[in-house]
């Protein structure tokens, strides 16, 4: 599954690409290069923190469902013999 991202994302995505070269690398780069460069995130790194962002929701709703089983578990009532 690949998030397709809108042209404007995009654009806006290119366009910090290349300021980023500029004021890092005293580079310019054209539009064409910052688009690869973004190919390259989107293709090698960003499934990188996709998988770790999956593995921070599981964790959060695992800590939620043990929260809720233990307020769950609260509303209990005694059985007497």
């Amino acid at each position: 599954m690949f998030y397709k991202l809108t042209k404007e994302q995009q654009q806006i995505m290119i366009s910090d690409i290349q300021r980023f070269f500029s004021q890092e690398r005293d580079e310019e780069i054209s539009e064409f290069a910052a688009e690869r460069v973004l190919d390259f995130v989107k293709e090698s790194l960003a499934p990188h923190f996709y998988n770790a962002a999956v593995m921070d929701a599981k964790r959060v709703v695992e800590q939620q469902f043990a929260s809720l089983d233990d307020e769950i578990l609260t509303l209990e009532r005694p059985i007497g013999k």
